[in-house]
């Protein structure tokens, strides 16, 4: 939604729907100050408002090196101007697995969480109790891997997967056994 009138007073005087009990960040290419002010607005107007996240993910890779901003930007934006800190539902949370454990029968020492981020997919899996696999087409090193495996900080061990492998096409001839 455009922001309405000229002026900021004009932007905090626009109605909003009472029934609006959550505001929800996630991947949005139109994110706007516009929609931050509105966000803003609920969660102060309504302190019963809840502020939910999708992931923290700060940069989502492309080909070549290249990236682009991911959801955890605009999830920063809205807890920096709201001064509170989101709920976050997706990795590394452990919401979003216990949700799948509940509707079905997810056996831990069955199941493997494949991913190409440490400080997501490897430490939601890790703190599952599943068994990691790193594909290194991310933005994640085998240096970094190195590194937490090395230290003495056993908050660095919790990113630290079980196997890793270089393409996730790696993987493509065990699925056919």
């Amino acid at each position: 939604a455009a922001l309405p009138g000229p002026a900021p007073a004009d932007w905090a005087q626009a109605p909003l729907d009472p029934a609006v009990r959550a505001v929800l960040v996630g991947f949005d290419e139109h994110f706007s100050y516009a929609k931050l002010c509105q966000a803003l607005r609920y969660l102060l107007r309504y302190p019963d408002c809840l502020l939910v996240g999708t992931n923290r993910d700060h940069r989502l890779p492309l080909e070549g090196g290249a990236a682009i901003p991911g959801t955890g930007c605009l999830v920063k934006a809205v807890e920096t101007a709201a001064q509170r800190e989101a709920f976050i539902v997706g990795k590394p949370n452990r919401f979003m697995f216990d949700c799948v454990a509940s509707e079905f029968p997810v056996d831990p020492t069955r199941t493997i969480m494949v991913g190409d981020r440490l400080d997501t997919d490897i430490l939601m899996g890790n703190s599952c109790g599943l068994t990691t696999l790193l594909t290194l087409t991310g933005v994640t090193t085998l240096d970094e891997v190195r590194g937490h495996l090395d230290s003495d900080c056993p908050a660095r061990h919790s990113l630290v997967p079980d196997y890793y492998v270089d393409s996730i096409a790696d993987l493509l001839p065990a699925l056919g056994q």
